[in-house]
């Protein structure tokens, strides 16, 4: 029996229309075997949860450039909970501030990509921490 790919949702919550590297990485995880879904731009969290119980994800990837991460971030924990997704570990990335990384990780954010990480470095960390053999 053939192990199920791991499953990620790539979203941009909000109103940031930069979306390139949430594209790139899309595309990194894919070439790393993984089943990707991408939102598309300014998805609210409730959109973005709704998609996330639908695809029965095993990684929440948002993708913030705004400088809105921490409300976002918390608006989407939240909804993510309230629809029962609880296994699917989040992780941010984008134009995160070091001060910021210990009030996402109280939030439950499981990982903090910043514009310094590598492709690598995410599909490292995904490999590892989503639960499912790649």
């Amino acid at each position: 029996m053939t192990e199920k790919p791991i499953r990620v949702l790539i979203a941009k919550p909000g109103v940031d229309g930069h979306d390139v590297g949430a594209k790139v990485v899309c595309r990194a995880l894919m070439e790393a075997g993984m089943q990707v879904v991408y939102t598309g731009l300014r998805k609210s969290p409730e959109e973005i949860a709704k998609a996330a119980r639908d695809l029965d994800a095993d990684v929440v990837g948002l993708s913030i450039m705004s400088g809105a991460h921490l409300p976002l971030s918390e608006k989407v924990a939240e909804s993510l909970k309230a629809a029962g997704v609880t296994r699917a570990k989040l992780l941010v990335g984008g134009v995160i501030p070091a001060r910021d990384r210990g009030a996402l990780e109280q939030l439950g954010v499981a990982a903090v990509f910043g514009v310094d990480a590598t492709l690598g470095d995410v599909v490292s960390w995904v490999r590892a921490n989503a639960g499912r053999a790649a």
